[in-house]
């Protein structure tokens, strides 16, 4: 397949990086030379609500730090046969667009998959921005697939995680406990 461009950016919050993740980042890689991973929600000081979505923005939707899911996106990359110089990771502040600029490329394409408001709310974003625009796939709600919240709430209650992440992802949130914050988060108690 032909790269469709030299720079990719895709994103996403990774909270946490599920196998559909995976997919969705292979597919973005796919057309592009070099990939930038806009890792979005990178913390509570650029992360805003958002009425397409407002439980994005929760501190419960929210558990991995950005340094976390920068590892994860690194780990499950090169994993999946993608060389480390093939890709970055990067905030992408992407409730507040005129930071864009700051964190990734303004001639790259960005890639995103649409399955709701949300994300057609990203896609005119990213159009009013001036910046090229390619959909992975637009799909209904009930064919989006895995989901981080899906994957969170199995944590939280000791259910099969582990089946919908990449092995590297499932070794990293083990080895942090990341089953366990989940639990403490769902009762409560401090992340």
């Amino acid at each position: 397949m032909t790269a469709l461009c030299d720079v990719g950016v895709i994103h996403g919050r990774f909270q946490v990086l599920h196998n559909d993740h995976l997919r969705y980042l292979l597919a973005g890689k796919a057309l592009c030379r070099f990939l930038v991973v806009g890792i979005t929600n990178p913390d509570p000081g650029h992360t805003r609500p958002e009425a397409a979505d407002p439980q994005r923005s929760t501190a419960a939707a929210n558990p991995l730090t950005y340094y976390e899911r920068a590892l994860l996106v690194r780990a499950v990359l090169v994993e999946a046969g993608v060389p480390p110089t093939d890709f970055i990771t990067t905030p992408l502040p992407i409730n507040l667009p005129e930071l864009f600029h700051h964190y990734a490329p303004r001639d790259a394409t960005y890639f995103l998959s649409i399955c709701d408001d949300w994300g057609r709310a990203k896609l005119a974003r990213f159009q009013s921005l001036g910046l090229a625009t390619h959909v992975l796939w637009d799909v209904p709600p009930e064919d989006k697939g895995i989901t981080g919240s899906h994957v969170r709430t199995l944590m939280a209650r000791g259910g099969d995680w582990q089946s919908l992440v990449p092995p590297a992802a499932a070794r990293l949130l083990e080895k942090w406990d990341i089953p366990a914050r989940m639990r403490a988060m769902a009762t409560g108690g401090p992340p």
